[in-house]
């Protein structure tokens, strides 16, 4: 796992996975099933979690690349134009033929709070091949970036590319999958809402959000002894724990505090989140420092529509930081 130097460029970050275009509806409450509401508005935007963690890193100053596949249609030519809006480099990512982009359907409630499903499109494409062209993407990264809206088998040859590279491996496990032993191993940081984080240690009880610290002691055992070194828990309006157990004794359990905004759209505010961190492990930050600053970023994220469009720059998430 590399460091960066005192006075350097922050390095490289490789995002893997998926691009898809989002189609939203904004209502006043969620449908139940069976359930047929009026909507108050729709768009389409650019997203998918690996696009959208790439753009929000992008959009914090960090040098970044995306692997992934779109179709040859209009959404692929809308989710490239937005990664390189944001200055990613898009060289790898696959034009993909006799398949459509992936599609995102998401409903946004009054609230804020939204349901997501997705059709995977050409992400269903992308293979460890893939990784295997994008080789020279992965030279000298300081932060690789992965999900799971893409195969597993593409998501761990991404991983073992990051790890002989002398990446730090950041694994976000959502949508939730049971993963192998091998890809966690390989992984340096796991980011997991508590949902999450209780499905992958089999059921553990995670602590409430307004627990001690202390109680998160035996989490951290069980990340560790799954072979994860460290972990950010996200916890939704209550902030986030960050687990490191390579940190000194007073940092292996950090709480971050979350940021109170009035929410709009939490639709990928957890990407601005993984974008943030990544942004920030790649220009040197200690884990918990990278995390106060990644909350940040995903509240304001949280306070305008859509997704990549709604990410802050590094000045707005530095000038909330200061306030």
């Amino acid at each position: 796992m590399q460091t960066q130097a005192q006075g350097q460029e922050p390095g490289r970050i490789v995002v893997v996975g998926s691009l898809n275009a989002d189609l939203t509806i904004y209502t006043q409450r969620l449908p139940s099933p069976g359930e047929t509401l009026h909507g108050e508005g729709f768009t389409v935007n650019p997203g998918g979690k690996s696009a959208n963690q790439a753009v929000a890193a992008g959009r914090l100053g960090g040098n970044v690349s995306l692997v992934g596949a779109v179709g040859r249609d209009a959404n692929g030519q809308m989710l490239l134009d937005s990664c390189a809006a944001a200055n990613v480099d898009v060289s790898q990512v696959r034009r993909a033929d006799g398949v459509e982009t992936g599609v995102a359907v998401v409903t946004v409630d009054a609230h804020g709070e939204n349901s997501i499903v997705i059709s995977a499109g050409a992400n269903g494409t992308l293979s460890p091949a893939d990784v295997e062209a994008a080789g020279s993407a992965f030279d000298g990264a300081a932060v690789l970036c992965l999900c799971l809206e893409v195969g597993v088998d593409t998501v761990e040859a991404a991983a073992r590319a990051g790890a002989e590279a002398g990446a730090t491996v950041l694994l976000n496990l959502s949508p939730y999958a049971p993963i192998p032993a091998s890809l966690a191993r390989l992984s340096n940081v796991l980011l997991v809402n508590a949902h999450e984080a209780s499905q992958f240690l089999d059921g553990e009880q995670i602590p409430d959000p307004d627990a001690e610290t202390s109680a998160w002691e035996p989490v951290l055992e069980l990340l560790v002894a799954r072979g994860l070194p460290s972990a950010v828990v996200t916890l939704g309006a209550q902030g986030s724990v960050v687990l490191d157990s390579t940190a000194a004794a007073q940092k292996r359990i950090v709480r971050i505090h979350p940021t109170r905004v009035d929410a709009v759209d939490t639709t990928g505010a957890g990407d601005a989140f993984t974008g943030g961190l990544a942004a920030r492990l790649a220009a040197g930050d200690a884990l918990a420092d990278a995390a106060a600053f990644a909350s940040v970023g995903a509240a304001l994220a949280a306070t305008k529509k859509g997704t990549q469009a709604a990410y802050p720059d590094a000045a707005a998430v530095n000038a909330r930081l200061k306030g």
